[in-house]
């Protein structure tokens, strides 16, 4: 990932008011009639990055997607950096959010959590951004206040609102990386995780003996039994939201009492 493959690394002004651009807007407003839009710009970068990852994004493969030169596109987004904001600020307007309205805590943040690894299975890419500017957006915005409807009214500041939400997601995101890769490396290699450690297996036998690593040698073997391979990312969640709500639960209930 290049260095400005990250949110918020264009023009800030420039990215805001594309960003926060009425639906349909953002190309000039005069000269010859437009070949196309702010919003098929953003539109065409999506389906390059969701099928092919960022690597394959740049504003030449988005230019020859719309059939238009790769100077055109610059008409209607600056750059590649500016692109990358209006790409996630798209898809988080997108997401669907359900209505969290009456459930126990507990449940609402099960819900953001799941909303949230669909929307990184979805596109993956967004898995990779760096965020720690978020592109403030109209989409970034919503998502976000729909994500605190979960932890208000439990006590929590305003502060421990936001890291508790945080901390969720980041759980999120550490799991879904990891399916990621997984999913790629059996793409790339051509094998699943079943074959590849049934191929290694005879070496690692030799060079790893039971009696030399008995803990290591005892739990992955009842891991690999369990999960058919090394790891299971869904049971890897599981595990992990379970322990992050009871984490969770320990500093709300101490705010109760």
């Amino acid at each position: 990932m290049g260095a400005r493959e990250r949110s918020s690394a264009g023009d800030p002004v420039r990215t805001l008011e594309l960003l926060w651009r009425e639906p349909g807007q953002g190309g000039p407003a005069r000269g010859p009639k437009q070949r196309t839009t702010v919003d098929a710009v953003v539109a065409a970068a999506l389906e390059i990055a969701d099928a092919e990852g960022l690597g394959a994004l740049t504003m030449r493969s988005v230019a020859a997607k719309l059939g238009v030169t790769p100077m055109a596109t610059y008409t209607y987004v600056p750059g590649k950096a500016e692109l990358l904001d209006l790409m996630l600020d798209t898809v988080y307007h997108a997401m669907p959010r359900a209505d969290l309205t009456g459930m126990p805590w507990r449940d609402k943040v099960s819900v953001i959590a799941a909303e949230n690894r669909a929307l990184l299975a979805a596109h993956s890419w967004v898995a990779y951004v760096p965020t720690t500017r978020p592109p403030l957006g109209p989409g970034v915005t919503a998502k976000y206040d729909h994500e605190l409807r979960a932890f208000d009214g439990l006590g929590l500041s305003d502060v421990e609102m936001d890291a508790a939400l945080t901390y969720l997601l980041g759980f999120v995101t550490s799991v879904a990386r990891i399916a990621i890769d997984t999913a790629r490396a059996a793409a790339d290699s051509g094998e699943s995780d079943h074959e590849w450690w049934e191929r290694a297996a005879p070496l690692l036998e030799r060079v790893m003996p039971a009696e030399r690593y008995p803990l290591a040698a005892r739990v992955g073997a009842a891991a690999g039994q369990a999960h058919d391979s090394a790891y299971s990312a869904d049971h890897a969640y599981d595990f992990g939201l379970a322990r992050t709500l009871d984490g969770l639960a320990a500093m709300i209930e101490s705010r109760a009492g």
